[in-house]
């Protein structure tokens, strides 16, 4: 099993991961190996709170223009939206 930093890598921010954030649904980008199990329980071990469910997606690397001609592509993405039974996370403290 990977520790808890392995599987979170960060929180989405976005317009519409601060709009749910009121219904107590939290938007992370995980690993994209990582389970439901193993993100409920890195999320309740990293911010101390209760977990009461999980879903995920992955989305799909972009393809992406860069000078004109050269093409590449970003990554891969998997997000997971964790709702909380109990508890509240704060991103920006004292913002």
């Amino acid at each position: 099993m990977k520790e808890s930093i392995e599987v979170i890598k960060r929180p989405v921010i976005t317009e519409k991961s601060s709009g749910i954030k009121d219904v107590n649904w939290y938007v992370f980008a995980v690993d994209r190996k990582a389970n439901k199990k193993e993100i409920k329980e890195a999320v309740e071990k990293v911010f101390k709170v209760k977990v009461d469910k999980v879903r995920t997606l992955v989305l799909p690397g972009k393809k992406v223009k860069r000078f004109g001609r050269i093409v590449g592509q970003k990554s891969p993405l998997k997000k997971a939206y964790v709702r909380l039974r109990e508890g509240k996370i704060e991103f920006f403290e004292g913002v």
